[in-house]
């Protein structure tokens, strides 16, 4: 699949203080991984470090943060990884939990429905 690139904003819920990035929609990537330093700079604090298979194969572990996302008119809370510099990537639970969708073949994200699967929701026909 190409790739392609989203204007995110990306903000801490504490103090409101946010920055827009131009970040790669990685759609093989959990979280949301940004630099360090610009989620230092927002006051975003490392809370909690997670285990991460990166493509090599390798698993590193890497700090993660809460963080507001806001990709045009929607936003949602979510987890952010404490990346190297010049890692700007959207991941898919970011992407899941904006309700939004990859258009591969206009390289954009698209609005789309969330998915509620419980049995309990299913209603049976009245006989």
């Amino acid at each position: 699949m190409d790739t392609f690139r989203v204007r995110l904003q990306v903000g801490n819920p504490r103090n409101g203080i946010s920055e827009t990035v131009d970040a790669l929609v990685n759609t093989g990537a959990t979280f949301s991984i940004l630099p360090t330093s610009m989620l230092q700079r927002l006051g975003i604090e490392p809370d909690e470090p997670r285990p991460f298979r990166i493509a090599s194969g390798e698993i590193i572990e890497y700090m993660t943060g809460d963080a507001i996302f806001r990709v045009n008119d929607h936003s949602t809370p979510g987890r952010v990884v404490f990346g190297p510099e010049n890692h700007y990537a959207m991941g898919s639970t970011t992407l899941e939990s904006l309700l939004l969708k990859v258009d591969p073949v206009h390289h954009c994200l698209l609005p789309t429905e969330g998915l509620l699967m419980s049995p309990q929701l299913i209603q049976e026909p009245e006989i």
